[in-house]
């Protein structure tokens, strides 16, 4: 029989094991070349053609694309080749030499490996079409998706595959060459622990891997405490103590405190199992040496994954209210320049709303309304800040309510980043500045209403006053105000905002300002500040959902062909337990128990991680943090889920073929 005859009958027999790497393969391909395809997507570059960074940003996304993939086949490969063992070994015991079973192996994997590049890059290429619609629909561009091939995807692609399928056949070469018949045929058999008491030193590295995990949240939860200015010193060595003592928490958590609950499960039982303890608690101990290094890499991209889409998601989410501070209102016009805008609108017949301001500024020290433990915070600002002044009536334009006495003060519009990090005293005496005069005011609140736009603001509070001070402030500082009024006009019916827009940029040049004799600025619209924050942040988004999800179905599929793997190993166990009388639906209670621990307990570690990690800073992203987050997680959960289902039905079809 020649070589090519008997590699075609192999790989015919060996169908059921070779759909799983097969199917791993076409995932790889079509996920890599679809994510190369749509750099060279005409639409897509045409969409970010002025954007740098995001370039940047795709090409630093496909390396960790890369090394997903790498990761994903050279797992399943390992996997793979561990399920074929015992057919080497039958291989060689029938007198081929281990070259020859070398070239018979090495020649399905060539055949597997072009058939799987060939499928996955046609899925791939018409797939990238979707993800390219999906990135236009992120960012708000009305754009027709062209679909073109691109050579630079292929020979990319072609090279990433090329090498990992040399790599592929070198590790199967060492494994032939190393291994002996023996061992051959005992690989998929071979006990990972012996099943025994727990010891004194179980119990301690038990413990520890949860006091670790406990010590990295405590310590994500004072990584930006202000309270703390040698924090900010050492910020990089204090976020590598958090990710180490994590991770390796987590992993001692699974090789020694699972062992250690299972153990007093077990010991509780005293001698008394069910059938459901024998099929869960009995296995995971057993399998629990080598999964615990898989199930430590599953937890920690699984926390990573949910962390960095999560903050994504935040910045993206909050894209709205960004531009709200920057811009308060729909349109804003500074110092009456522009006021040929509102004769357009009137023009139009756009109904709008006007709020008028009268602008001056005073120097105030921060320092005076921070409370004493924060003294020495490395983000306090040293000296005087100049803060923008608005009167009490003007302020009334949004808060008719509010009410200031003699020599009382209201801050608002500190809600940015800083606000989080150097939080204000309210109900405590300061003096400010105005020209020489010191002027003691008593501040009465602090709020975070968005008044001014953010240049005539200088991104700083807003200090209200009641109106007969705000007349002495104005007095004193008329000659040193840059600007002195905004006009913030907000439409009655947002349907008008497109005719609106249309006029706002015809006007720009009336609108235009000048801050001294070289600098001058133009507002941008609500309008315009929220799209420039979704081009900016749909980059973003995108590529991390797509990270996210490869890590996703990475590890998900990792845990599916493991619990495959673990199934077919137990099939004569369950053909014991069927013969003397269990039913499928016995068996399957503890199946059930075993994987909601497999997919269960790694799941919620990752999320708790994510969780952790995303609380300790997420504020630098944006300005909303529940809707994201949740939103997030019950995403990658509904998807998280599908592979302990699928899982569950292989147990399942295994358990009815057990008899």
């Amino acid at each position: 029989m020649t070589l090519s005859k008997l590699v075609f009958r192999s790989m015919r027999k060996n169908v059921k094991q070779y759909y799983l790497y097969f199917f791993a393969l076409i995932f790889s391909v079509t996920l890599c070349f679809s994510f190369t395809t749509l750099q060279y997507n005409p639409s897509v570059v045409e969409a970010l053609k002025k954007s740098g960074t995001a370039t940047a940003g795709f090409e630093a996304a496909s390396y960790i694309l890369y090394f997903i993939v790498t990761f994903f086949v050279l797992y399943a490969s390992q996997l793979f080749m561990k399920r074929r063992s015992k057919e080497i070994g039958l291989f060689q015991l029938i007198g081929m030499t281990k070259g020859l079973v070398f070239r018979l192996i090495a020649l399905e994997n060539i055949i597997l490996f072009s058939l799987a590049v060939m499928i996955g890059m046609v899925i791939g290429y018409f797939s990238s079409r979707f993800f390219a619609m999906v990135l236009l629909k992120i960012l708000e561009i009305d754009m027709i998706v062209q679909l073109k091939f691109s050579l630079d995807a292929f020979q990319q692609s072609a090279l990433l595959f090329s090498v990992l399928l040399i790599i592929i056949l070198l590790q199967m070469l060492w494994m032939i060459r190393r291994l002996s018949l023996l061992s051959l045929f005992t690989a998929a058999k071979k006990a990972d622990e012996r099943i025994k008491g727990f010891s004194i030193f179980q119990m301690v590295m038990g413990l520890i891997g949860v006091a670790l995990i406990i010590y990295g949240y405590y310590q994500s939860t004072m990584l930006f405490n202000v309270e703390k200015a040698s924090v900010y010193n050492n910020l990089f060595l204090h976020m590598l103590v958090i990710l180490g003592s994590t991770i390796l928490g987590t992993f001692l958590f699974f090789r020694y405190s699972v062992s250690l609950i299972m153990n007093i499960v077990r010991a509780s039982k005293s001698g008394h199992l069910r059938i459901t303890d024998v099929l869960a608690v009995t296995p995971i101990m057993h399998k629990m040496k080598s999964n615990s290094k898989s199930l430590t890499l599953i937890t920690t991209l699984t926390g990573l994954a949910v962390g960095i889409m999560s903050l994504a998601y935040i910045a993206y989410y909050s894209s709205g209210s960004n531009a709200r501070f920057a811009s308060p209102y729909d349109y804003i016009l500074l110092n009456d320049q522009g006021i040929e805008f509102l004769d357009a609108l009137y023009q139009e017949g756009i109904d709008f709303k006007k709020d008028t301001y009268q602008i001056s500024n005073v120097k105030l020290n921060l320092k005076d309304l921070i409370s004493e433990n924060l003294q020495d915070s490395p983000l306090l600002f040293n000296g005087e800040v100049d803060t923008a002044v608005v009167s009490l009536s003007d302020f009334h334009q949004i808060e008719p309510n509010f009410s200031l006495k003699e020599g009382e003060a209201l801050i608002t519009s500190y809600a940015n980043v800083l606000s989080e990090v150097l939080p204000l005293q309210k109900d405590v005496d300061v003096n400010v500045k105005s020209g020489e005069t010191e002027i003691p005011l008593h501040i009465t609140d602090i709020r975070k209403d968005y008044v001014l736009s953010q240049y005539a603001s200088d991104a700083s509070p807003i200090l209200v006053v009641p109106d007969n001070l705000f007349k002495e402030i104005e007095e004193q500082n008329k000659a040193q105000v840059n600007i002195h009024s905004q006009i913030g006009i907000n439409l009655k019916d947002k349907d008008d905002m497109e005719k609106a827009e249309v006029l706002y940029k015809k006007f720009s040049e009336d609108r235009k300002v000048m801050l001294d004799n070289e600098y001058s600025i133009i507002i941008n619209s609500f309008e315009e500040e929220r799209k420039e924050n979704v081009a900016s942040l749909g980059i973003t988004i995108f590529v991390t959902a797509f990270l996210g999800l490869a890590f996703l179905i990475t590890t998900g599929s990792i845990l599916y062909f493991k619990q495959m793997a673990e199934a077919d190993d137990e099939k004569s166990s369950y053909v014991i337990l069927r013969k003397i009388g269990y039913s499928t639906s016995h068996i399957m209670k503890g199946i059930y128990a075993k994987q909601a621990f497999n997919f269960g307990v790694p799941l919620v570690i990752g999320l708790s991680h994510s969780y952790f990690a995303v609380k300790s800073g997420w504020w630098l992203f944006g300005t909303e943090l529940v809707a994201p987050l949740v939103i997030t997680i019950c995403l990658y959960v509904a998807m998280y889920m599908v592979f302990a289902i699928l899982s569950i039905q292989y147990y399942k079809r295994v358990v009815r073929e057990s008899l």
